[in-house]
């Protein structure tokens, strides 16, 4: 396993996240604490340090399941990333959003369950469009300097109101938020409009959910395999299952599994990328581990771009069209090196 930053800091984390959102058997699915623990020794061993959870994944028991796997070992070696903002009970008006009472609150529940001193990296889970958002950045910067929590993060939000947050902050002297969390994979580009320039200016390292699109890309609803997707989900519709198609088509030119190539695309965009690859049973976690080593030749990753594209809307199509591009460049875009 590699390493790499999380977005403007210094912070090494390696370069698949372990999504634990299945680490429980609440809801009659998931794994529990005895395949739990065993899927966490098998990513500390091939070299994983990063652990992604939150406060409502299964009630409260990934968090737990965490916590007591983390207990007896080097707390110091992981990096733990918790999520605040969506409710643990429905009593309390302020028992879920972005506020700062909720969050403070939420903090401390996490903390408890993961039995730690503190939290690596905070996300706001998703926006309420209620909080401003110099609350949350207060909040945020609050806990990071009572060394509750190390590092700000944010996910499913607008991207303006994500750069305003960045803005602000540095204008302040308070903590930025480091990475973006959102949906991104080959069935899901829309967050190319908007999400992923302003995560490439800030700087900040993308860490998409669902980078196998609910297991779709690897292939096993194609082929007879059943899962949580429901049939009329627009992961399992024609536009997708031909997307599939060529990921399965790559994969066997390449002699390598589809989700190895799903999930190599999201790493090999023009932005920093760490998907989080959840698993339920050791061998998805062993399968998923494999594809730390694939490199995608251009060839394939032009024709998954090609089968896969979206129309970027205005003005991001705007922007492409060769007219505006010479008038906007003077004949020249082709030979500026880009950042």
């Amino acid at each position: 396993m590699k390493y790499k930053l999380l977005g403007r800091s210094g912070l090494k984390v390696s370069e698949l996240c372990l999504g634990t959102m299945g680490f429980g058997t609440e809801n009659g699915w998931g794994a529990d604490k005895a395949a739990s623990f065993e899927i966490m020794e098998a990513f500390a061993g091939a070299g994983g340090n990063f652990l992604d959870t939150a406060n409502i994944y299964k009630s409260g028991s990934s968090e737990k399941i965490i916590g007591e796997f983390i207990g007896p070992r080097d707390r110091d070696y992981f990096v733990i990333a918790t999520k605040y903002s969506l409710k643990d009970n429905t009593t309390n008006p302020n028992a879920s959003g972005n506020n700062r009472k909720n969050m403070m609150r939420s903090v401390e529940q996490s903390l408890r369950r993961l039995q730690t001193e503190y939290i690596d990296i905070l996300y706001l889970h998703i926006w309420d469009d209620l909080t401003p958002i110099d609350e949350v950045l207060r909040g945020l910067d609050d806990l990071i300097r009572q060394g509750k929590v190390n590092y700000a993060a944010i996910s499913d939000t607008p991207a303006w109101i994500v750069s305003k947050g960045n803005t602000m902050a540095e204008l302040m002297g308070w903590s930025r938020f480091v990475a973006l969390q959102v949906e991104y994979s080959l069935l899901q580009r829309t967050p190319e409009r908007e999400l992923m320039p302003m995560a490439r200016h800030y700087g900040m390292t993308v860490t998409p959910w669902a980078p196998l699109a609910g297991g779709a890309l690897t292939g096993k609803y194609l082929t007879g395999g059943q899962g949580r997707i429901k049939p009329q989900s627009n992961r399992r519709d024609p536009n997708s299952e031909r997307i599939t198609r060529e990921v399965m088509a790559v994969a066997e030119r390449l002699g390598v599994k589809p989700g190895h190539v799903a999930l190599q695309w999201t790493r090999q965009q023009g932005f920093e990328c760490i998907p989080i690859a959840g698993a339920t049973r050791l061998e998805q976690l062993q399968e998923n581990l494999q594809m730390t080593d694939l490199v995608l030749p251009g060839e394939e990753m032009q024709r998954l771009d090609e089968v896969s594209a979206i129309d970027l809307g205005f003005p991001g199509k705007f922007f492409r069209e060769e007219g505006v591009r010479q008038n906007n460049f003077g004949g020249f875009y082709d030979r500026i090196i880009q950042r």
